[in-house]
């Protein structure tokens, strides 16, 4: 799936360096929101008991970003049992209008109205009972901070862009790169 240019918002006129973060303003709400809609997966990534990095793939559920991203999960899980231990995370998107990291913490949550809200079919391949299923559970990721990379310009034109860099041994200007308080 594909979204609009105006759902991506434009490179902002000045650079900001990507170790400062800064706060996140409409377009930067706007640019993630389109980011994470366009990917629709996430590496989640929770630390083990051990303290090694483990990431797996979840599906975002479909909603307006507001600082929260929501996945459906078993519980009893690894990642739950991760999550419990130690809240902090990381998602990470890819879609072909750039890339997303958010770190946050995570919370495992059990509300059946926040279930009902966002079952889809998709999510019963899953849960074959259904949301009845007692493992049914949700992971939601309050976001602190996200760093991206947004591009409106199509692959080949990037991609001439980077060749072209390669030529003139210049670094080629791809789009924007931007990380933001949330």
């Amino acid at each position: 799936m594909t979204f609009s240019d105006d759902e991506i918002a434009t490179p902002a006129t000045r650079t900001v360096p990507t170790n400062t973060f800064i706060p996140a303003d409409d377009a930067d709400m706007k640019t993630i929101a389109g980011l994470v809609k366009s990917a629709k997966i996430a590496l989640v990534t929770t630390i083990t008991a051990s303290g090694h990095l483990h990431s797996r793939p979840l599906a975002a559920q479909e909603i307006d970003f507001d600082g929260d991203l929501w996945f459906f999960t078993q519980d009893p899980s690894s990642k739950v049992e991760d999550i419990r231990r130690n809240n902090q995370v990381n998602a990470a998107f890819e879609s072909g209008k750039g890339y997303l990291s958010v770190a946050g913490t995570a919370s495992v949550v059990h509300d059946r109205d926040k279930v009902d809200e966002l079952w889809t079919p998709a999510v019963e391949a899953w849960f074959p009972e259904g949301k009845d299923d007692p493992t049914v559970a949700l992971i939601k990721v309050t976001a602190e901070s996200a760093e991206y990379w947004a591009s409106n310009e199509p692959g080949v034109v990037t991609a001439f862009k980077i060749a072209k860099a390669i030529v003139t041994h210049s670094q080629p200007d791809v789009g924007e790169n931007k990380s933001v308080d949330l």
